[in-house]
């Protein structure tokens, strides 16, 4: 087992499937994920604009490094239909090490 590694996942919605595709196809190519799996039909309640909404979302689950988070954020913002999207980083604190060292070499920042 691998400890203390700068592997992420970041967490990101996307208001349908097919938006969600087209960007983790953009940050794979780009390198700037190892990795992004998508649960659809995620149901979301949040605040936006003074009222409470509710919306049906894909999570994004993208596998990458810290060291190209502010450039994934930046790729996203670019090309995200949401003004505000959700963008949060969580460390993978420990994993096998074979994934975890595929998952590293494949980021080229």
């Amino acid at each position: 087992m691998n400890e203390k590694t700068e592997n992420i996942v970041v967490l990101i919605t996307a208001a349908n499937e097919d938006e969600a595709a087209r960007l983790a196809k953009i940050l794979v190519e780009a390198r700037l994920a190892t990795c992004v799996s998508l649960v659809p039909q995620a149901r979301s309640f949040f605040w936006w604009e003074g009222k409470i909404d509710e919306q049906r979302e894909t999570i994004m689950l993208a596998k990458t490094r810290r060291e190209v988070l502010p450039q994934l954020i930046e790729t996203v913002q670019k090309n995200h239909s949401y003004s505000v999207p959700e963008i949060i980083a969580l460390p993978i604190i420990a994993g096998a090490s074979n994934y975890l060292n595929w998952l590293a070499a494949e980021i080229k920042p």
